[in-house]
């Protein structure tokens, strides 16, 4: 059932002509992947993680963000090989992805009327091409913005303005997918109406982080009714 702050069915947001997505946990469910790999690369270093810590600490954020500040004490050379360790397991994993149920019929009903689409992750760019290429999407998105590119990530609202810039389109013409607090704190940040994909985050944590809406997945009529009025 979909979660939303407002008590009648939602309408169309504006004149809305393109649709912004995040990668992990929006496109897909990955944090099945993601959060053994980092509870056994955090573990292996004294720092117990379970599912609460991994939700409050890990998802969402950049890489060098959460070793920086859970793994103080290790070199910066030790680091990039323990990350790269990691997204290399991940990448071999990503295979196994399925996109979130909706998925497909939003996308395919967004390029039929014609809208705007882009991809903006905090997934290294490697990733963010095995993830695509494991969903069948790889030249679905008008425009990619990569945080590896960017001189900050999510949740500063760099990455959604970039892509704002790069569409030529301003924020009211626009709607996100988001499924952590980083990264509705940077589409909100720039302005976009967000909505949240509660895959593995509870719907009240993603309102309360700024998204106006809340929805399991994309298999909703709500939803759809929302971006396509």
């Amino acid at each position: 059932m979909a979660a939303s702050r407002f008590s009648e069915t939602p309408k169309a947001t504006r004149a809305v002509k393109a649709l912004l997505f995040d990668l992990d946990g929006t496109l897909a469910e990955t944090d099945s992947l993601h959060f053994p790999l980092w509870a056994e690369l955090l573990g292996g270093h004294g720092v117990e993680v379970d599912w609460e810590f991994y939700q409050e600490r890990v998802s969402g954020r950049l890489n060098p963000d959460i070793v920086a500040e859970l793994l103080p004490c290790v070199p910066r050379s030790e680091t990039e090989i323990l990350l790269q360790n990691k997204e290399d397991e991940f990448r071999r994993r990503a295979t196994e992805l399925a996109p979130l149920p909706g998925l497909m019929r939003v996308l395919e009903e967004s390029r039929r009327l014609g809208f705007a689409t882009a991809l903006v992750t905090n997934a290294p760019e490697e990733n963010a091409h095995a993830m695509t290429g494991a969903l069948g999407l790889e030249d679905f998105f008008d425009v990619e913005v990569l945080a590896g590119e960017l001189s900050a990530g999510k949740p500063d609202p760099l990455a959604y303005g970039t892509a704002l810039r790069r569409l030529g389109i301003g924020p009211e013409a626009a709607l996100a997918f988001e499924d952590s607090s980083s990264g509705i704190a940077s589409a909100v940040g720039a302005g976009i109406t967000t909505v949240g994909i509660a895959s593995t985050h509870e719907p009240q944590t993603l309102l309360a982080a700024g998204a106006s809406y809340t929805y399991p997945d994309f298999d909703s009529p709500e939803l759809r009714a929302l971006i396509f009025g």
